[in-house]
């Protein structure tokens, strides 16, 4: 059956659905500028006015917005209401503590359907970023370390195919990446084996390559408890010293009167 086969509100609600997926799966992001009409009409082929009342019906839910010109973008204010009351929060040690332990649940899910359900491209595209990491482990660049970790972690959920881990990753992303970021530079320089976290990643994408998801559930789940005991020594040894050095008083800190 073809598109002219179809009525066209019906096809305005399959083009709306098709974009909205999209937009949920994180294929268009916040921000970005949509093709103009004609060109998106060719690339979907599909009739402008049925195209126009799909995009219309977008707009109103507020996945989209026009500016004064007529070019229509993915909407900014997409995840903002879950994600921008966080922002403030994760300066305090207690709710990063608390992502990372979010994270845990939801990432043990993340590879266990991942292990089920990616692609031959997701396979590859997760294979390409543990590779990047260990090129990163080599060179012992530690910045270059957590960008591939974070990257890693974003193809796992992607390679996941539910959207609503999805939306939540891609929601949340800036914090995510900040969170795997400051953690991972944390652990690369506080733990003595360095190469037990790179361990641990190998493990989680070995599963998801063996298609093993309770094994993947396992490996991830491991690996974020390892982190947060790691990070909990971290943090207890940081207050120890804090409160070493709020036990010294002024006769510890000065030698007195010189009498210049």
């Amino acid at each position: 059956m073809t598109t002219q086969n179809v009525r066209p509100n019906k096809l305005a609600d399959a083009i709306a659905d098709h974009i909205r997926r999209m937009i949920l799966e994180g294929s268009l992001q916040p921000g970005e500028r949509l093709l103009s009409e004609r060109e998106l009409a060719v690339k979907l082929d599909v009739s402008r006015p049925s195209l126009r009342t799909a995009l219309n019906k977008l707009i109103d839910s507020g996945l989209l917005v026009a500016d004064a010109q007529g070019a229509t973008y993915i909407s900014d204010a997409f995840g903002k209401t879950l994600r921008d009351p966080l922002i403030p929060l994760m300066e305090t040690v207690d709710a990063r503590t608390a992502f990372v332990e979010v994270r845990a649940v939801v990432e043990a899910a993340a590879a266990g359907f991942a292990a089920e359900r990616a692609s031959d491209l997701d396979r590859e595209k997760i294979r390409t970023c543990f590779e990047a990491m260990v090129a990163a482990h080599d060179t012992q660049d530690v910045d270059e370390i957590a960008r591939t970790d974070a990257e890693l972690h974003i193809a796992i959920y992607e390679a996941s195919h539910n959207l609503v881990l999805l939306h939540f990753m891609h929601t949340m992303e800036s914090i995510l990446r900040s969170n795997v970021y400051l953690n991972r530079r944390n652990l690369y320089e506080q733990r003595t084996q360095k190469e037990s976290q790179l361990s641990e990643h190998r493990a989680i994408c070995d599963a998801i390559m063996d298609r093993d998801a309770p094994r993947a559930r396992a490996a991830a789940l491991k690996h974020m408890t390892v982190a947060m005991q790691t990070q909990n020594e971290i943090l207890e040894a940081k207050r120890r010293i804090e409160i070493s050095i709020k036990q010294l008083g002024p006769k510890d800190l000065s030698m007195g009167r010189t009498g210049r």
